[in-house]
């Protein structure tokens, strides 16, 4: 009875504990992790959503920019935080669900290192080419890569990315042969189309939207099901003669693991809280991307499900980062 008393009495602490701890929260700063570099698709949700919290609430939310390997280093560097809720990280497809596959050896696991706060949007990608590319349209994309294998170049932010790993799935549909150039962050990539240095670049729409809108690079295709909004006149790679192809990125926050669930609870209801206000809404259908939200459950079986869904992928496609 002593035994059963003790272990009562501390299931009764942690409790209060917990329940302390979200009442005073948070009395400093927030730090939130976007595991890439600053301008890029991530970097922009990421301080909208931080921003539009911090004024409805008053907290105090750090953005920090931690990129490398292929946004490895930002959530591991969050997965070893202490699980306060202090530390987040707006994550992706690639460095949740796609990653643990991809790496040989991950500093991290998403689903046993990481507390999953809840989805912020999805956005599909889209296939550019500079503005003054001879390739006016997809289907001469297509038919320039059947003629000259592998003489076509097409950027993405790494290997096993979902841009990656969609473009895998387009040279098989098509059969075509194009040759992969892996950059570490959209500036670069971006200006080397623009130069010329490369023929084409398949990233996110809010990524490349910019650059779509002033004129410097054109659009060729979008991966979604339906046309993106934003870009009404792109057409699907589906309906250009490959039904039922489909490949966007989502984006989620997450925390390390064993924060108290009341923290993850008020997190999620806060940003869910500014996802839905119309201002931010607008700003995310404007750089291209689609707001979404969710309970902390449902994104945690949205990353598994994924994982399950790309690790088959990423095995097909025989890719492997060491």
């Amino acid at each position: 009875m002593k035994v059963i008393a003790r272990v009562l009495s501390g299931l009764a602490l942690v409790c209060v504990t917990g329940l302390s701890a979200a009442q005073g929260y948070p009395d400093k700063p927030i730090r939130l992790i976007v595991p890439f570099p600053p301008g890029g698709g991530t970097d922009v949700l990421a301080r909208e959503a931080a921003l539009k919290v911090a004024k409805s609430t008053g907290w105090n939310i750090v953005t920090e920019n931690r990129p490398g390997s292929g946004g490895n280093i930002g959530v591991d560097a969050v997965a070893k935080s202490a699980a306060d809720g202090y530390s987040l990280v707006l994550g992706q497809t690639s460095n949740l669900a796609i990653n643990p596959t991809l790496y040989a050896k991950l500093p991290y696991d998403p689903e046993k290192d990481l507390t999953a706060i809840g989805l912020v949007a999805d956005a599909p990608l889209v296939l550019v080419v500079p503005a003054n590319s001879p390739l006016k349209s997809f289907d001469d994309m297509i038919a320039a890569a059947r003629a000259k294998p592998e003489l076509l170049t097409y950027a993405s932010s790494g290997n096993g990315t979902v841009a990656h790993l969609a473009a895998v799935q387009l040279q098989n549909a098509a059969d075509i042969k194009l040759t992969h150039i892996p950059y570490k962050g959209a500036a670069q990539a971006s200006n080397d189309l623009i130069g010329g240095q490369i023929d084409m670049y398949l990233s996110s729409v809010p990524t490349l939207i910019g650059h779509i809108r002033n004129g410097k690079m054109r659009a060729l295709a979008v991966t979604a099901a339906q046309r993106a909004s934003d870009l009404p006149d792109v057409p699907t790679i589906a309906e250009r003669g490959y039904p039922g192809f489909e490949a966007v990125t989502w984006f989620g926050l997450a925390a390390p693991a064993g924060v108290p669930p009341e923290i993850v609870q008020r997190l999620n209801a806060e940003f869910n809280k500014a996802l839905q206000t119309p201002d931010l809404s607008q700003k995310y259908q404007e750089q291209g991307a689609r707001v979404l939200t969710s309970t902390p459950e449902e994104f945690a079986k949205l990353i598994h499900d994924d994982r399950i869904r790309w690790g088959k992928i990423v095995k097909d496609s025989g890719a492997r980062v060491e």
